[in-house]
């Protein structure tokens, strides 16, 4: 976290502290006052009951906490997805890639393609003197697509075994996952998958189509095969991926997103809103994937839960407690 985030944080911190109005529960100050007049010289007593009693709760108007981007949700059923977190790497689409050979042997006079210019098929990249008939002829780009190299110059000899040129289609690409372990048993064809670029973030959702047979030969993984749509043209054959491959979904009573979710006192809480009034709800958390978690005990379907800025009501709770201790 940078200093930026971390001065946004107090002062959002500070925010809450001096516009909410924290409360200590239905009923606590009655509680306080009833062991003051009972207990007596028991002063040790006292301190001990208002120890247990530290708040767990604050109260927020509902324009600070929309100032400072909390945002709640209602609790309810859901899914939980089994995934698995693989690496891959983009590849040309078979048979949508070609090497622009000379028909015939001879000097280049002309050039008219470089790397990354898009072509269109039969559009002419090179002119070439033939030695045999001694008069020029075009080299026609044999699809439409995008040059990846260039290997002549003007003036240098071509023969019929030189590569002049590298084009391919990468409207569509391969991704090649590489799979390692006992995950290969669990992955198959047909099931859904995010491949998200490392360079900027961005995620295209597609679906496996096949398992291949073999196993590559470096990383002893199995690889697993999707297809992409290249839709802005910066998804580059060659650059490494991650993806997300979903292999089952099973539907739960209750979830909530995973930025609910809480630690204090060494277990998972959520905080719950009741008007202003935000409460410390412990829970028992089952299974999680990446963005949502089951919950088995501790909180109810319908009730308001926050889900994003919760660090924030934990922080004020943490700071009312330590504010009650002294």
């Amino acid at each position: 976290m940078n200093w930026k985030r971390c001065t946004v944080t107090v002062l959002l911190i500070a925010l809450l502290s001096a516009c909410g109005d924290r409360s200590q529960g239905d009923g606590a100050a009655d509680g306080d006052n009833t062991h003051d007049a009972d207990a007596g010289d028991g002063s040790t007593h006292v301190e001990s009951q208002e120890h247990a009693q530290a708040p767990e709760q604050t109260r927020i108007v509902a324009q600070t906490a929309q100032a400072a981007g909390i945002r709640v949700a209602i609790a309810g059923p859901g899914v939980i997805a089994d995934e698995h977190e693989v690496q891959g790497l983009l590849t040309p689409v078979e048979g949508r890639a070609a090497k622009v050979m000379a028909r015939f042997p001879g000097p280049i006079r002309a050039l008219h393609a470089n790397v990354g210019d898009r072509v269109r098929a039969g559009q002419p990249l090179a002119i070439i003197e033939s030695n045999l008939s001694l008069s020029d002829y075009a080299v026609p780009a044999p699809l439409s697509g995008v040059i990846l190299a260039r290997n002549a110059t003007v003036g240098a000899v071509a023969d019929e075994a030189m590569p002049l040129f590298e084009v391919a289609d990468l409207s569509e690409l391969w991704v090649d996952l590489h799979i390692f372990g006992s995950d290969a048993q669990h992955i198959a064809a047909g099931v859904p998958v995010a491949v998200t670029r490392m360079s900027d973030g961005v995620t295209a959702e597609t679906t496996l189509e096949r398992v291949l047979p073999s196993t590559a030969t470096a990383s002893q993984s199995t690889v697993a095969r999707a297809t992409i749509r290249n839709l802005d043209g910066l998804w580059r054959p060659g650059s490494a991926v991650k993806a997300r491959v979903t292999v089952d979904r099973q539907s739960v009573e209750l979830v909530v997103p995973l930025t609910a979710l809480q630690t204090a006192d060494g277990e998972d809480v959520v905080y719950v809103r009741r008007g202003d009034v935000y409460f410390t709800r412990p829970v028992k958390v089952g299974r999680r994937d990446a963005a949502r978690a089951e919950i088995l005990s501790g909180l109810k379907a319908g009730e308001q839960v926050v889900v994003e800025q919760s660090f924030l009501i934990k922080a004020d709770i943490e700071k009312s407690s330590a504010e009650h201790e002294h």
